[in-house]
């Protein structure tokens, strides 16, 4: 185990993902959603956008989440500087990302752009059954593991430190009773890193 690592997931955790969406939507087509629920867990439930199928869902995802966009998603409130006092604390920060493999550099470069430093950044898709970001975890073997998705958290080595991120609450898969629970509950990464460099004191 690396005391001094931590493991980092990026979309809802140190990327803002709700407005990577919606800067998708209007780059596919052509106009900026409104906000339908400030408290919707997926983007789906946050802006008041129709249910996409068929031809419609698949100009979303090619035309919207190109690699340009993974390249400049914005940071959420607070993210730099909650990596900056973890390692300012002393902890080397990784990134494990559910983003395909395709889209690695792309993400390496917009953290790097944010002036975000990490020592690496693995994107491992998510496609199939089981949690697909468990072997890269429990491969790097960190201190601690912060995920805003309760499911990629299960399966984790009981020696990592499983931080969940819940900021919204709506339609959430983070409050299912079925799933294993977290060491620890945060509203964002700064909340996070304040209360773990306090509690390492």
């Amino acid at each position: 185990m690396s005391d001094d690592l931590l493991v980092l997931d990026a979309d809802g955790v140190i990327l803002d993902y709700h407005e990577g969406y919606a800067l998708a939507w209007e780059r596919a087509f052509g106009h900026r959603p409104q906000i339908r629920n400030p408290d919707g867990y997926h983007p789906r439930d946050y802006w008041d956008v129709p249910v996409l199928a068929g031809e419609e869902l698949r100009h979303f995802w090619t035309v919207g989440f190109d690699e340009e966009l993974w390249r400049s998603m914005p940071a959420l409130p607070g993210a730099a500087e909650a990596c900056r006092l973890l390692r300012d604390a002393g902890h080397r920060l990784v990134c494990v990302t559910a983003l395909g493999p395709e889209f690695e550099a792309a993400r390496t470069a917009n953290l790097r752009e944010l002036g975000l430093e990490f020592e690496a950044v693995h994107a491992v898709g998510h496609q199939g059954a089981g949690n697909p970001k468990q072997a890269a975890v429990d491969r790097l073997r960190p201190a601690a593991f912060v995920d805003d998705y309760l499911p990629y958290l299960q399966g984790i080595g009981d020696r990592t430190w499983r931080g969940l991120i819940d900021a919204r609450s709506h339609a959430s898969p983070n409050r299912d009773p079925e799933l294993e629970a977290p060491h620890s509950r945060h509203p964002d990464l700064q909340e996070f890193a304040d209360w773990w460099v306090r509690r390492g004191a």
